[in-house]
């Protein structure tokens, strides 16, 4: 045999040699149990897993923000947002109780608020038709509603 040209084995690959000749030879050899070690935290791994984890979650996510939630409001257009909400609000009970019968139930017409006209259909069985019409647009949206 020649050992001048000897070759070394990745130490991998030598123990598993190493084991096989061993089983071969008929000697003992020694096993463990498998054990399960959580690696995510949320399941008893190291709290240290965390933060690998969720940036690589988030180097796969496909998931994309609206570009509408990326831009941040002033505080002055959060308060006219508001004041429009709270304006919206006062038009919408006014057109509410001026709907609405003595009685408490809704009552079949029309009202005209200027902007808007809302009609309520009667459809039969205590059913009724809710719908609004913009004036300046022509665009409609409807709901029907039982009394």
């Amino acid at each position: 045999m020649n050992f001048s040209n000897k070759q070394v084995l990745p130490a991998p690959v030598r123990h598993w040699a190493l084991a096989a000749m061993l089983a071969a030879c008929g000697a003992p050899s020694g096993a463990s149990e498998l054990v399960y070690a959580p690696v995510n935290p949320s399941f008893g791994g190291s709290p240290l897993n965390g933060p690998v984890l969720l940036n690589a979650a988030q180097a796969q996510s496909r998931y994309q923000e609206p570009e509408s939630a990326l831009l941040q409001k002033t505080g002055l257009q959060d308060f006219n947002d508001l004041l429009e909400r709270s304006i919206l609000s006062q038009l919408a009970s006014a057109a509410t109780a001026s709907v609405l019968g003595s009685n408490g139930r809704l009552t079949p017409g029309t009202v005209d608020t200027g902007n808007f006209r809302i009609n309520i259909l009667d459809l039969g069985a205590g059913a009724l038709r809710i719908t609004t019409t913009d004036t300046l647009t022509g665009q409609t949206t409807s709901f029907q509603v039982a009394q």
